[in-house]
């Protein structure tokens, strides 16, 4: 923690709770296509929608034939129309108010271009230097691109970096990149873990003091 010098955040389950908006989301693609929605009661795909990106995401749903129209199709759809079923996580404003005056602050998210009207919709966007979507990289998260990228723009060395994120997907990314990883919401352990953003504040501020 001592060398820490920016800090990079996941954007699902770590600034937002957005299952509901990209079950919907992804629904919305399969019902087009003639597919079964994803129920709540199908963890496993629930969490998939949650955390993989789109392409991942639907070549795990969908037949191989279905999933470039279904990218063409997605491409269409305006995501501010799923926004409202999104929350900020708790504490969150209050969290980066406090970590901006001392840290630059990034995204890095498997989310494609939707990530822009979601920062600008809940008035987030002016926290972050850079913001990283998989339309920045050839390769999304679990691969350490983004995260690389993240750091290349923040000017700053990966092991001077800290990575923020609620999945394994992250985790991973986090290792092959050099860049310390801090766990949210206890799905996945890092070095640190924590479930609100309060205890995120709470660790900067001991990590000062010591």
């Amino acid at each position: 923690m001592d060398q820490v010098r920016g800090v990079i955040f996941d954007c699902d389950g770590v600034l937002f709770e957005s299952r509901q908006a990209n079950l919907a989301y992804y629904n919305r693609i399969l019902e087009a296509f003639d597919y079964a929605p994803v129920t709540e009661s199908e963890q496993e795909r629930v969490h998939l929608c949650h955390t993989a990106s789109s392409p991942d995401v639907l070549a795990n749903l969908m037949l191989e034939e279905h999933v470039q129209p279904a990218l063409a199709f997605s491409m269409q759809l305006d995501y501010r129309e799923f926004i409202p079923f999104m929350t900020p996580e708790p504490s969150l404003t209050e969290m980066l108010v406090v970590l901006s005056q001392h840290y630059p602050l990034a995204v890095a998210t498997n989310r494609g271009r939707s990530i822009q009207p979601i920062l600008e919709h809940f008035e987030l966007k002016h926290f972050f230097s850079v913001i990283i979507n998989r339309c920045d990289v050839t390769r999304p998260k679990p691969d350490p691109d983004m995260l690389l990228l993240a750091a290349r723009r923040l000017k700053l060395p990966p092991k001077d970096c800290l990575f923020i994120g609620d999945s394994e997907l992250d985790q991973l990314a986090a290792k092959s990149a050099g860049i310390t990883f801090v766990g949210y919401g206890g799905a996945v352990e890092g070095e640190y873990s924590f479930s609100d953003h309060r205890q995120l504040l709470q660790l900067f501020s001991k990590q000062s003091a010591s």
